[in-house]
């Protein structure tokens, strides 16, 4: 008996361990991207320097030509407006945001009086610290909607998708190759 309770609370442990970590991740992405709006908001380049990596790059493309637009994130850091967007009538907001691992995703709007930016916001986690490593963005209508299609659940609500086949490993001692990201 003594065994079984010693297990369940281990179990518990664990699960109240797996649970907080998972809220520690949240908190940490929705800091980052915070700092970011915050910092575009006030005009904090402090807050915008905690939010980004030194090397993080800005992309779009140039509506008048339709060429691709690098903006690195020391120059988009030094020309943000004394005072923010928030003196110009601007608003941000948080509309959706994901992760797995040390790499996470998120999707923000920055409105102005007649246009906005829909931000994508690529992260990746340094240690116990989000930083977004880069902003993907669109000057879009105001009243422009982000679409797409959500993850699937994992499970109940959608059929599960067909298992693939199983393949019979080779028996050769193979050296596993570097994680280089395929």
């Amino acid at each position: 008996m003594k065994i079984k309770s010693l297990l369940l609370g281990l179990l518990m442990l664990v699960g109240f361990q797996i649970k907080v970590q998972a809220q520690s991740e949240d908190e940490g992405i929705k800091a980052c991207v915070n700092n970011y709006l915050d910092g575009v908001m006030q005009g904090d380049t402090a807050r915008l320097n905690r939010a980004f990596h030194p090397t993080a790059m800005l992309r779009s493309i140039n509506t008048n030509t339709g060429a691709l637009q690098d903006l690195s994130v020391r120059k988009f850091v030094a020309t943000t407006p004394a005072g923010g967007i928030q003196g110009r009538g601007g608003s941000t907001k948080l509309i959706s945001y994901s992760y797995i691992g040390v790499s996470a995703v998120a999707t923000v709007e920055l409105r102005f009086g007649d246009f906005k930016y829909v931000d994508l916001l690529s992260m990746l986690k340094f240690g116990d610290n989000w930083k977004i490593v880069s902003r993907v963005f669109s000057r879009t209508d105001l009243d422009a909607t982000v679409r797409g299609t959500a993850a699937a659940p994992s499970a109940g609500g959608a059929p599960a998708a067909p298992k693939p086949p199983v393949v019979k490993k080779s028996s050769a001692n193979v050296k596993p190759k570097a994680d280089d990201g395929w």
